[in-house]
């Protein structure tokens, strides 16, 4: 695909994508090639790509003679980045919000204590390297850079946990903290608390303390829960 297709593929990606998980395409609607064609004035060669990633995500199905169907929401790949990202987007986001945080919540926890029997070195020196990166930027409404050292913090954790399932929802958990940053639902300065706890949770890995490195996350996880409740009621 050339660069100008590439970019035409984008554009309708990023415009119909939303669309379907946003519920303007509720689940069962028929998308013909040929009208979305015409509406984004493209080839039907970039539609037939797009519908082929949307399809990758379970958002859509084709069938001969029908079209392409909006699948039903339950059957779709919520732990996919991008459809993580436009529901995010979507009027929804709240709700959204709530059930990643929550699924943070349940795994987190678990990762830390795992983390704190399995890290290497090497991953518990770059945890509290973050952790530090947190606090320096956590100060004078830097949240961009904070957001680099956190997420960054949080990957290390799912990856020294260990295991192979936990550290592959690293995508999810940058995208939870992705959009709670870009759409306003934390304060323009972290909460002192939580941010003091990341450090704790890094000295907690370092000496090898699970129960504390567990006790610890889920404080940051119940925190989080918190704070959707005054930003995004």
């Amino acid at each position: 695909m050339t660069t100008q297709g590439r970019g035409l593929h984008a554009h309708v990606l990023e415009n119909l994508g939303p669309a379907i998980t946003s519920g303007e395409y509720p689940p069962g609607s028929v998308l013909r090639t040929d009208e979305l064609a015409e509406r984004f004035e493209v080839s039907r060669t970039v539609i037939r790509e797009v519908v082929r990633v949307l399809e990758s995500m379970h958002l859509v199905e084709s069938r001969r003679r029908v079209g392409v169907t909006v699948r039903p929401t339950e059957a779709w790949n919520v732990y996919d980045p991008q459809v993580i990202r436009w529901r995010l987007a979507g009027t929804d986001r709240s709700r959204q919000l709530r059930s990643l945080t929550v699924l943070r919540y349940s795994v987190e926890p678990v990762a830390a204590g795992l983390a704190a029997r399995n890290a290497t070195a090497e991953q518990c020196a770059a945890l509290t390297e973050q952790a530090l990166g947190m606090v320096a930027t956590s100060r004078g409404h830097q949240l961009p850079a904070y957001l680099v050292h956190d997420i960054a913090f949080h990957r290390l954790v799912l990856r020294g946990s260990g295991n192979e399932m936990f550290a592959r929802l690293g995508d999810v958990v940058a995208e939870v903290l992705t959009g709670r940053t870009e759409h306003q639902v934390m304060y323009e300065n972290p909460d002192p608390v939580a941010v003091t706890l990341h450090v704790q949770v890094a000295e907690a890995v370092r000496e090898g303390n699970a129960n504390r490195a567990e006790e610890l996350t889920r404080e940051i996880a119940v925190g989080a829960l918190k704070e959707l409740d005054i930003l995004s009621p």
